[in-house]
This record gives structure tokens, C-alpha cells and sequence, in this order.
């Protein structure tokens, strides 16, 4: 920066105030140099919008055109915000008025000084402090270009971690997920996302985590399940060196890893009593209780938390704090199994397909309708994480350009039924027989929810029953399906 040349705007409406400028410049005109004089406010946004070549602006405060003052710097800032502004002005006696000097600084600009007391007629009063100014204002803008740069390296690599997890489909249960994940982002609340092993939600975490205030702060995650409960609570909170034998060094926890950040429990309904007290005691208070130290310990960590299980039965069984429980459940996901939304399976198909096929370097692949007839008819247990285990056995063994229905029963074969999915109707018992209304409804219920799993919308579920959209609508709200 020590040879940059500081290129400048002056915006003064008279002459023999642009000379002082001038004047006072010139011993330093190798390291600083006017590059244009604007006698208005409306031609300087236009230098700025043709040329954007300026570093500094020299601003009088009180110049002809109609746009002046606070007005004018707030829509210099607007065009670069990087863009550093120096007010002069005649108004000696506001010098040293806060209420003057407020205004400037909150619209924007970043010194200001006085042009002259009335005895200097040929420079800048206080030219020293003129000619540092500038120099600062470069110096500045340069570490705000800087952090810019810095800014979109990072949004560049968050794009690309959640083009990579994506959330995908087009049913209306995808659709209510991504609208939750986009409200839920926001707030810095905990979230405990309920759902079957393997529907994604770590992926739901990774994008809530993303999309929030604290998407440029660590994102860590750990499956409470995979780890030994007798060392759950040194892997989460830490220990002091000497606290235990073993302890040769000092280990800080998840908890101070992620500090700034978000932790992610996966199958945090399996952490033992102990620990549930300690959770609950970093989320009440932030306070981590580090095995082996005294001295109390403060993180800001926002948790995630999932699980797979019964929360009810939990709860019953005091296996789950209830305490606990409802600090984790302050904003709750439900995520749908698969066969609830099972329209969206041809577009994870294709989605798993071109991503195996761009790691293994082999051509396209399309899939047959039979083949995607037999896809879209299983139940999916194993939810996403099984499909997506199909389609990379199918990729692998694929020889031509097409995945037929043979090749589809070869993958599934001998692990899962490939037999059309039969809907679950009520059995009949004699000893609880329902009367015909109740039936009725019962049987709506269930033949209108196995229509929507075979559907990409609810526009296509009224479609295939024969129903407007509207009717459609208001029968699910009376049989209790949608709210």
C-alpha cells in the first residue's frame, strides 16, 4: 500500500475552495491525486456510477443542486460502501456541536473538518489533519475491500456446502420442511428435529446451521449413540490435564470447539442421565461444568438436536428429562419417512444418479419406467439413506446406458420386498365394531394419505381423485390431515 496512488472526488461549488484543495494537496501530489471536481451533488453519483475509480471523496457540506449535506453522503455510500467521505465546511461555529458531528458519522461520512477560520485563504484549515485523514480513509477502504473479499470467499464456500446438500423434492411435505428451515434459520433458538434414521436430519442441520447469523462460526456434530457413555461427557464438555488418569492434557469439549457456532446432537435422546444434567445447564445458563476444573466456563453455542426414538415413551419412562426436553424442543421438525412423500423419489433417483455417475467418470444414465415403477412403489424403510444406497449399487453394476427394471430387482434383491406397497386399510374386529360414519372416515383417511405419497403435489392427489383442489383441500382439513 506504501506506492498506491489515493485517487480522489472533490465536490465544491466554488472555485477558490477547490484551489485551497489544491494548494494543500500539491507537496503530496505523487501519493495523492484529484481525479475529478464536481460542482453538484447529481454529477458526482454519476462519476461514481460511470468511473467508480475513487477512493476518497473531499465533500463541501453545503454545496448548490439541491443535494447536500447527509442526504448526498448516504447515496454515495449506497453506490460503494467502501467508498470513504471527508466533509469540509464553513460552518465553523457546528465544529464543535456532537449533534453536527453525529449526523455526519451516522450517514456515513468518516472526518470532517472546517475549510478555513477566515485568515487562511490559500489552503485547508488544518492541513495536517486534512492530508492524515485521507491517508486513513484510503488505508480504510483498502481493509474493507479486504474483508469484502474475505466475505465472498466465504458466502462461495457456503453456496457450495449447501449445493451439496440439498434438500430435494417437490411434495408438499418437502416443500412445508424448506419453508420451516428458512424460518427456523433465523432465530437463535434450539431446534430438535424428530424423524426415522435415515430421512436427513443432519442435513437439515447443516442447512439451518447455514443459512443462519452463524453461518461463518464452526458447525459440529456428533451421534451421542456412537460414542461410550463413559466418555460422552469428556468428548462434549472437556477435561482439566490431571482430573483423571489418563489425562495427560487439557482437552476442550465440543462445547468450547463450537463456541460462536452450532453443535449438532444426533440421537441425543441416548445421552445418560449425568450428561442430561449437564446439557440442560449449558442451555439454561451457558455454562459448561469441564471435568477437573473449578473455575466456571461460559460458551454461546447454538444446539441442534435429533433423535429417532418414541419421545413420548421416553418421557413415560423417565429416560428423557423432561426439563431437558422442552429447552431442546423450543422449535420442533418432523421429518416425513419417505413413503410420505414418496412422489419425490424420481428426483432424488436422478439427483443420486448424476452424483455417482460424476464420481465414477461413466456416462449418463437414464432410468426405465418400469424401473422407476418398482422404485416408486416400495415403502423405503430405511428412508432416503437406503434409497440412496440402491442407486449407487445400480450405478456401479449399470452396463448401459439405462437402469432396466431387471437390474432394479438384481439390486434389491435379497435385502428388501420389491412388492407394490399395499394400503394399510383397518382390519375388522368383532369386538370392536365401528359404526358406518366412523369407518367411512377412517377408510377417507387412510386411501387420501396413500394417495398423497404417490404424489408430487396436493394439486396432483385432487387430480387423481377427481377432486378441485379447493375440495380437496377442505376434505383433508375436516378428516384432520392437514391443519
Amino acid at each position: 500500500m506504501q506506492n498506491d496512488i489515493i485517487h480522489l472526488l472533490v465536490i465544491e461549488d466554488e472555485k477558490y475552495d477547490v484551489d485551497r484543495i489544491v494548494n494543500t494537496l500539491k507537496p503530496y501530489e505523487s501519493k495523492i491525486q484529484i481525479k475529478d471536481v464536481v460542482k453538484n451533488g447529481y454529477d458526482a453519483l454519476n462519476c461514481i456510477k460511470t468511473k467508480g475509480e475513487y477512493d476518497v471523496v473531499i465533500l463541501d457540506y453545503q454545496i448548490s443542486g439541491g443535494l447536500y449535506g447527509e442526504a448526498l453522503i448516504r447515496k454515495l455510500k449506497d453506490l460503494d460502501p467502501t467508498l470513504q467521505i471527508l466533509v469540509i465546511t464553513k460552518m465553523t461555529i457546528n465544529q464543535t456541536d456532537p449533534g453536527f458531528a453525529n449526523k455526519l458519522l451516522e450517514s456515513g461520512a468518516y472526518w470532517y473538518g472546517t475549510k478555513y477560520p477566515g485568515d487562511i485563504e490559500d489552503f485547508i484549515y488544518q492541513p495536517t489533519d486534512f492530508v492524515l485523514s485521507i491517508m486513513n480513509a484510503y488505508a480504510l477502504k483498502q481493509s474493507e475491500l479486504a474483508q469484502h473479499r474475505i466475505q465472498r470467499r466465504l458466502d462461495k464456500n457456503i453456496n457450495a456446502i449447501l449445493s451439496s446438500s440439498p434438500l430435494l423434492g417437490q411434495s408438499s411435505a418437502i416443500q412445508k420442511l424448506q419453508t420451516l428451515i428458512e424460518k427456523f434459520a433465523k432465530p437463535n433458538a434450539s431446534v430438535f428435529i424428530i424423524g426415522d434414521s435415515g430421512t436427513g436430519k443432519e442435513l437439515i442441520a447443516t442447512n439451518i446451521h447455514y443459512k443462519s447469523a452463524r453461518r461463518y462460526e464452526v458447525f459440529l456434530t456428533i451421534n451421542c449413540a456412537a460414542i461410550p457413555k463413559d466418555l460422552i461427557e469428556s468428548e462434549l464438555f472437556g477435561y482439566e490435564k490431571g482430573s483423571f488418569t489418563g489425562a495427560n492434557e487439557n482437552k476442550p469439549g465440543l462445547f468450547e470447539q463450537a463456541h460462536g457456532g452450532t453443535l449438532f446432537l444426533d440421537e441425543v435422546t441416548e445421552l445418560p442421565p449425568s450428561a442430561q444434567a449437564k446439557l440442560l445447564r449449558v442451555l439454561q445458563e451457558g455454562e459448561i461444568a469441564k471435568i477437573g476444573r473449578q473455575k466456571t466456563h461460559y460458551v454461546d453455542v447454538r444446539v441442534i438436536a435429533a433423535s429417532n426414538k418414541n419421545i413420548d415413551e421416553l418421557l413415560k419412562k423417565k429416560e428423557l428429562r423432561e426439563d431437558l426436553y422442552y429447552r431442546l424442543n423450543i422449535l420442533q421438525i418432523k421429518v416425513p419417512p419417505l413413503k410420505e412423500r414418496i412422489g419425490d423419489v424420481p428426483i432424488l433417483v436422478k439427483y443420486f444418479i448424476d452424483y455417482y455417475r460424476g464420481k465414477m467418470g461413466v456416462q449418463p444414465l437414464t432410468v426405465s419406467l418400469k424401473a422407476l415403477k418398482i422404485l416408486e412403489d416400495y415403502s423405503w424403510p430405511g428412508n432416503v439413506r437406503q434409497l440412496k444406497n440402491v442407486v449407487q449399487r445400480m450405478a456401479i453394476l449399470a452396463n448401459h446406458t439405462e437402469i432396466t427394471k431387471d437390474l432394479v430387482e438384481s439390486c434389491m434383491e435379497g435385502t428388501i420386498s420389491i412388492q407394490p406397497e399395499i394400503p394399510e386399510f383397518p382390519d375388522f374386529s368383532a369386538q370392536h365394531i365401528l359404526t358406518l360414519k366412523e369407518m367411512d372416515k377412517l377408510f377417507r383417511c387412510k386411501y387420501i394419505e396413500f394417495v398423497r405419497r404417490h404424489s408430487r403435489t396436493d394439486m396432483e392427489s385432487a387430480t387423481k381423485l377427481g377432486m378441485a383442489p379447493s375440495n380437496f383441500h377442505r376434505m383433508c382439513k375436516e378428516l384432520g390431515i392437514k391443519e
